[in-house]
């Protein structure tokens, strides 16, 4: 397994890792990977998720709130 080193960690920042690493029971070297995982591979949702998430927006959007004249309004107010 790869090996990496890294150099120049602001105190705070290590200061706060460590910190971390205590409150989860795991070492410095493994709060780092579990971080990297979450930021580099965050949580996935397959297409069907990610389209029944849209489609329970949707349903709760009323339609026709606001109309075309209301957009020309907007417009023509942000001009004067």
């Amino acid at each position: 397994m790869p090996a990496l080193t890294i150099k120049n960690i602001p105190d705070d920042l290590y200061n706060e890792l460590k910190h971390v690493a205590e409150q989860h029971h795991r070492s410095i070297n493994s709060e780092v990977i579990v971080c990297l995982k979450r930021f580099l591979f965050p949580n996935k949702i397959t297409p069907q998720e990610r389209l029944n998430s849209i489609q329970t927006l949707r349903s709760k959007i009323t339609p026709d709130i606001i109309t075309a004249e209301d957009i020309d309004q907007a417009i023509n107010e942000g001009r004067s």
